[in-house]
């Protein structure tokens, strides 16, 4: 193996074990009072290693949430054009989460990021921070919306309506995971597939049963 190549491989080591450290003390102390040295004497680096690859404790903290958005949105790009854009959205958030344990558990446990992502909403600066980045996430997706539909999406408002309401759907079946008894990857799948199935429904003009 070359040089160049054993050398990469040693810096995702060492960004993984950060991240793995940081997440743990995190959730095991809380965010705002784990600070940087903590997390470097546990990985026996500097804090100048640390801010190499990261530029805060809120960076690290949304580490893994960072790539489990960008399998997302390169899942939404690869979707067949014929889909139209909720089914594209909702099939590519679907196919994510079929793969996702196995990306997530070469950088961190399943069972932390679990309770990385209960401790994000449990944490108001996190939470915050949580929100602006899902607002900045919309955006992006609906881009890639406007895109595929061959529209301009400052002219025309339905990629950011569409996208609006599949955030908010997914905002709904995150926290009702988080409230759950069943924190499994495989429990927030089925509750996405389930919640997304309800999107059109909740649409309808009426909601009572009209048998009745």
């Amino acid at each position: 193996m070359s040089l160049p190549g054993l050398r990469e491989r040693k810096k995702q080591r060492t960004r993984d074990a950060l991240i793995r450290v940081a997440l743990e003390l995190f959730t095991e102390h809380g965010y705002e009072q784990t600070t940087v040295d903590e997390i470097v004497d546990a990985v026996e680096v500097s804090q100048r290693t640390f801010f190499r690859y990261f530029s805060s404790k809120e960076e690290v903290a949304f580490a893994v949430q960072h790539m489990v958005e960008e399998r997302f949105v390169h899942a939404l790009e690869q979707r067949p054009p014929e889909e139209a854009p909720l089914d594209a959205m909702r099939n590519a958030v679907l196919s994510g989460w079929d793969t996702i344990g196995e990306a997530i558990a070469e950088v961190v446990p399943v069972e932390l990021y679990v309770r990385t992502y209960l401790m994000i909403e449990s944490t108001p600066a996190l939470l915050a921070v949580h929100l602006r980045r899902s607002t900045e996430m919309e955006e992006t997706i609906a881009r890639i919306i406007a895109a595929r539909e061959g529209l301009d999406v400052d002219e025309d408002p339905r990629p950011r309506i569409a996208v609006a309401a599949f955030s908010g759907v997914m905002r709904v079946t995150g926290q009702m995971w988080g409230r759950g008894t069943d924190q499994s990857l495989e429990a927030i799948r089925a509750l996405t597939e389930d919640y997304l199935d309800h999107l059109g429904p909740a649409l309808a003009p009426h909601w009572r049963n009209r048998e009745r």
